[in-house]
C-alpha cells in the first residue's frame, strides 16, 4: 500500500485514525501495530510473518543482551550482538543478495551452475532490518534498557509512517515517544499540512518527472540519446528521486505528528549543496546517520590515523551502495561517491572554500547527476545498463558522436519549461524560509496559517484528482 494511494488516503488513514483516538491511551500502541502489520501485509501478505520473526527474534536478543549486562559477563553480551547481527543480516541477505550471488557465481568460469529463487523482495526489509538492529545494538551500548514485553520493539519496527522507506529511527531516540507522547488538535493540523505537502510532492511533481525520465531512458536504450536530451532526462530522474523519496518522509513526518510522534528529517535541500560532504549531509540524513553510528565510528572513525580513516571510509560506501540494491551499479554507485568524499577530505575541500558560491554549487550538481545515472541503471525503473549510463556522461559533454540537439528534445523543453521550473524552485528552501518568516509575524501569523491550510486542502483535492486520472504512480525506495 503506498501513501500517495487513494485506498490509504480515503479508507485505511481514516479508519486508524479513528479507532486510535477512540481507544483508551494504554491500547493506543497495539491499534497503531495492529494496522501497521495490515499496512505491511497489504501488497505481500506472507511476508509479514517474516517482519514479525525479526522483531520476535531480536526482542530475545535484546533480552539476552541485558541478561548478561545485568550479570557483568561482557562476553556473553559481545556473543549475542554477534548472533543478532549475523540473524539479521543472514535474512537480508538470503532475499536481497541470493540471486545475485548465484547469477554472479554461475557466470564465473567455474563449472558451477546455481539457480535463482526469484524471490519477491520483502517491501522495505532494509529500513526494518537496520532499524531492528538499532535496537540491540542500543541495549548492547546501554543507551535503553531491553523492552520486557514485545509490543514496544514491535511498534518501534513495524510502525507503518516510517516501516518501508523511513526515516531510520534509532531505537534510543524514540523509546520514550513509544512509551508516552502527547497529542494536539496544533500538531495534528500541522501533520496534515506535511502530509500534503509530501503527496504533492510525490504525485505532482516526481510522478511527472518520472514519466519524463521513462521517455528519455528509452531513446538512450537504443542509441538515439542526444546531448540535450541526456541533460533533461537526467535532471528529470534527479528531481524525480528527490521529490519521490523526499515526499514520503514529508509524508512519514507529518503521519508521524498526528500520532504524537516526532521523526527525525531526511533531507535537507540536497541540491543546494555545495560540496559532495554537503551533499551527504543533506541526503538521505538517517541513512548517513545510521551509518556513521553504528559501522564508521565502531570502526575507529578518523582517530586511527589517515590510512585507517580511508580504509574505514570504504567500507561504509560500499555497505551503503549495496544497501541500496544487489547490483553491480548500486556498488560502483558507493565507490563512486566513496573517491570523491575521499579527495574531498584529502585536500579538495579547502580550495572549494576559496572557490566563488556558483562554482561549488555547479560542481556539486554535476557529481550529483554523473551519479545519479549510474543509480538509475539497475535495469528497475528502465532497461538502461551501467554500460548505456556511462556512455551517456560522455554524450553530456558532447562526446561519442552523438548530436548535441534533436527535434524531440527540443520539443520537450519547450512543453516541460514551467514544470522544470516548478521543480527547480521547489527544491530550493526559499518557499520555506518565506513560510516561516511570515508564522513568526504578529500581523501576518494568523492569516499565513490560514493560507496554508486552504493550501493544504486544495493540495489533497488536485492529487486526488490526478490519481483517478493516473496509472503511474510508483515509489522508488520501496524496493529497497
Amino acid at each position: 500500500m503506498l501513501f500517495s494511494s487513494l485506498e490509504f488516503i480515503f479508507l485505511f488513514l481514516p479508519l486508524c485514525i479513528g479507532i486510535y483516538f477512540c481507544v483508551p491511551l494504554g491500547w493506543r500502541n497495539a491499534v497503531l501495530l495492529f494496522f501497521s502489520l495490515i499496512f505491511y501485509g497489504f501488497g505481500e501478505p506472507v511476508y509479514v510473518f517474516l517482519m514479525v520473526f525479526t522483531v520476535l527474534g531480536d526482542y530475545i536478543f535484546a533480552l539476552g543482551v541485558q541478561k548478561s549486562i545485568d550479570r557483568e559477563n561482557k562476553r556473553g553480551a559481545r556473543l549475542i550482538l554477534i548472533a543478532a547481527i549475523i540473524f539479521n543480516l543472514a535474512i537480508l541477505a538470503f532475499f536481497k543478495y541470493y540471486d545475485f550471488a548465484v547469477t554472479l557465481i554461475s557466470s564465473l568460469p567455474l563449472g558451477i551452475k546455481l539457480r535463482p529463487l526469484n524471490i519477491p523482495l520483502p517491501v522495505g526489509i532494509s529500513f526494518y532490518t537496520f532499524q531492528a538492529l538499532s535496537y540491540v545494538i542500543d541495549v548492547y551500548r546501554k543507551e535503553t534498557a531491553a523492552a520486557k514485553d514485545p509490543l514496544t520493539p514491535a511498534t518501534y519496527v513495524a510502525l507503518f509512517p516510517q516501516l518501508v522507506a523511513g526515516p531510520i529511527i534509532r531505537y534510543s531516540d524514540i523509546e520514550g515517544q513509544i512509551r508516552k507522547r502527547s497529542h494536539s488538535l496544533t500538531l495534528a493540523a500541522d501533520g496534515i499540512r506535511r502530509f500534503s505537502a509530501g503527496l504533492a510532492k510525490k504525485v505532482l511533481l516526481a510522478n511527472t518527472a518520472g514519466e519524463m525520465w521513462q521517455s528519455f531512458s528509452k531513446s538512450f536504450e537504443v542509441g538515439n540519446a542526444d546531448t540535450l536530451g541526456v541533460w533533461l532526462g537526467v535532471i528529470f530522474y534527479a528531481f524525480q528521486i528527490y521529490f519521490d523519496f523526499s515526499g514520503y518522509s514529508d509524508m512519514a513526518v507529518g503521519l508521524g505528528k498526528i500520532f504524537g510522534f516526532s521523526f527525525p528529517e531526511n533531507f535537507n535541500y540536497p541540491y543546494v549543496s555545495e560540496s559532495i560532504s554537503d551533499f551527504w549531509r543533506r541526503w538521505h540524513i538517517t541513512l548517513s546517520t545510521w551509518f556513521r553510528e553504528y559501522v564508521y565510528i565502531p570502526l575507529g572513525g578518523n582517530r586511527r590515523g589517515k590510512a585507517r580513516m580511508y580504509l574505514n571510509l570504504f567500507v561504509v560506501w560500499s555497505l551503503t551502495g549495496v544497501w541500496h540494491g544487489a547490483g553491480g551499479n548500486f556498488l560502483l554507485w558507493g565507490l563512486y561517491y566513496f573517491l570523491i568524499l575521499s579527495i574531498e577530505k584529502a585536500f579538495l575541500l579547502k580550495y572549494l572554500k576559496k572557490a566563488p558560491r556558483v562554482l561549488r554549487h555547479v560542481y556539486a550538481l554535476l557529481l550529483i547527476l554523473f551519479g545519479w545515472l549510474i543509480f538509475a541503471s539497475d535495469g528497475a525503473d528502465s532497461s538502461l545498463t551501467l554500460v548505456q549510463a556511462l556512455s551517456c556522461i560522455k554524450i553530456m559533454f558532447g562526446a561519442g558522436g552523438a548530436p548535441l540537439i534533436s527535434e524531440l528534445s527540443k520539443y520537450e523543453l519547450t512543453r516541460n519549461i514551467i514544470p522544470l521550473a516548478i521543480m527547480t524552485l521547489a527544491s530550493l528552501p526559499l518557499f520555506k524560509r518565506k513560510t516561516l518568516s511570515l508564522l513568526s509575524s504578529k500581523k501576518y501569523g494568523t492569516p499565513t496559517l490560514w493560507a496554508l491550510n486552504l493550501l493544504s486542502f486544495l493540495t489533497l483535492i488536485l492529487c486526488t484528482a490526478y490519481l483517478v486520472n493516473s496509472g503511474y504512480n510508483p515509489f522508488l525506495y520501496f524496493r529497497f
